[in-house]
């Protein structure tokens, strides 16, 4: 019996003593799902359990947590997490609130094989001091290697996953990303991927703050344009603040939101029918347009708004996309152009003109015609793809975006097609100037330098851009993954303080 009663004791003692050693080294209990993530949990033998918020009206995220570090062979930090497999990019904007009590306390983005304290990981990490690097321990139980960038104290902050590499890219906000590539990263397909927050001490709690939280799944690298389509998010955007919030979403394609000038709502396209979002309920419905079905994204609301011009594939299939107009609440569409492909971008001020893309005797040129239909009048006659034009409010102007110089460039003419003037000369390809309700700036699309210049793909790196309608250095406003589609049409909010877009991800 004595040995008995031993025995079982030391079985005791060992299950106990194994409990005790596995409350140290598996995470602390998770949370319940905070925003866009499954799980929040403290990762390590941290002292002081963290917390992850979510503000839904904001759209914004909080963590705090504790850990001494996230160095060496060893980590310990909070982390909002989500699982996903295969490629991915994650983005968003973030800061550490106040003085801190350590310079090299530090947040940003971070994707692990596992949740224990010396998984295999990859991360973004922002310090307290301004350091900021890609940070990476390529197998379990090594210590951390790290490329550091030139920019310090980045609020912008992407970690992307590019099969076997990963890209951080970074900026202060207004300004493009640098980026650097990590390649040779032997992980599986399955990652936890998430904001991360580590105090560098283990008895203190840190903050750290993020908006424009963004998870993008991009489609495979096999997918066949125009025929494969990922989600969509309707997204609206302060373009002084840089705040942005998705206000609908959808697993299939949205394009070009018109922001309706009552304020009430918008307009965009998806699979050919357009649709009117009201925000007030946040629901859309389809607008009747009869006939005309097969629209794409190049459709315009009048100034006045009373009037809607489409471009659509409905007529003749010879002739391609024509263009039609129809009361903004819906009904027969009119036919104006007589032959085609003809793209429309802009309705003049005072109702009377539209002005259009359209390609004609082997060329792509800029015409107007009368609102009421009528012959067509050619404004530019420059070899190569001329795009995208939209009068200016005051109607002294039309804006268009030009390849003539050997990259895709924005412009404007008068009225007539004289006097053109270029208003941008970068390394990026740029598209679509849409032009504030005052008159003194434009928001545009940029692609990146190694997007063919008469191409504007779907589902690329790009920027929006703003700058003063005369000219001058572009600010980015907004770092997202998109590209056709998304901000095709004039899409400014009426008190000029908002642009409404599309961003995509699977």
């Amino acid at each position: 019996m004595e040995a008995f009663i031993k025995s079982t004791a030391m079985k005791l003692i060992s299950t106990l003593t194994f409990c005790a050693f596995s409350l140290m080294t598996i995470p602390a209990i998770s949370q319940k799902p905070v925003g866009i993530f499954d799980n929040a949990t403290g990762v390590g033998p941290v002292l002081h359990e963290g917390s992850a918020t979510y503000d839904a009206a904001s759209q914004t995220y909080e963590l705090s947590g504790a850990g001494a570090n996230i160095w060496f062979t060893k980590d310990e930090f909070h982390f909002a997490y989500k699982k996903l497999s295969g490629d991915f990019i994650l983005q968003t904007r973030g800061r550490l609130p106040g003085e801190g009590v350590d310079p090299h306390r530090k947040f940003g983005w971070m994707a692990r094989t596992g949740l224990d304290t010396s998984a295999a990981m990859v991360c973004a990490a922002v310090h307290g001091d301004g350091l900021t690097a890609i940070q990476f321990r390529k197998r379990a139980g090594a210590n951390i290697e790290e490329v550091k960038s030139p920019v310090k104290m980045p609020d912008v902050i992407q970690l992307e996953r590019r099969g076997r590499s990963f890209f951080l890219s970074v900026a202060s906000f207004g300004e493009p990303f640098w980026t650097v590539e990590v390649p040779d990263f032997d992980f599986p397909a399955a990652l936890y991927a998430g904001l991360f927050v580590c105090s560098h001490n283990a008895g203190v709690v840190e903050k750290a703050e993020f908006d424009n939280v963004r998870i993008v799944v991009p489609p495979k690298p096999d997918y066949t344009p125009y025929r494969d389509y990922l989600g969509s998010h309707i997204e609206v955007l302060d373009v002084v603040s840089g705040r942005r919030q998705v206000i609908h979403s959808a697993p299939n394609s949205l394009q070009a939101p018109n922001w309706l000038p009552d304020g009430s709502g918008l307009i965009y396209n998806s699979e050919g029918l357009i649709y009117h979002f009201d925000f007030a309920s946040g629901k859309p419905v389809v607008l009747n347009t009869d006939f005309v079905k097969q629209n794409n994204n190049d459709h315009v609301i009048s100034f006045d708004g009373k009037m809607l011009g489409l471009s659509s594939s409905s007529g003749e299939q010879e002739y391609g996309s024509l263009i039609y107009t129809v009361p903004i609440g819906g009904g027969k569409p009119k036919r104006i152009t007589a032959t085609g492909p003809s793209y429309l971008h802009g309705w003049s001020p005072d109702g009377q003109w539209l002005t259009y893309t359209a390609q004609r005797n082997g060329d792509y040129d800029i015409y107007k015609i009368p609102a009421e239909g009528g012959e067509e009048i050619q404004l530019t006659n420059s070899p190569g793809l001329d795009d995208g034009p939209e009068y200016s409010p005051s109607g002294q102007w039309i804006y268009f975006n030009s390849v003539r110089t050997g990259s895709m460039e924005l412009w404007r003419m008068r009225p007539d097609g004289n006097w053109p003037e270029q208003l941008t000369d970068d390394e990026y390809q740029n598209w679509f100037p849409h032009v504030s309700p005052d008159g003194k700036w434009i928001v545009f699309l940029s692609y990146m330098p190694e997007v063919k210049p008469d191409d504007h793909p779907f589902y690329k790196h790009v920027y929006l851009r703003m700058m003063p309608a005369g000219g001058g250095k572009p600010k980015v406003i907004a770092y997202l993954y998109g590209g056709q589609g998304t901000i095709n049409t004039p899409s400014w909010s009426p008190d000029g303080k908002r642009v409404a877009f599309v961003s995509n991800s699977n």
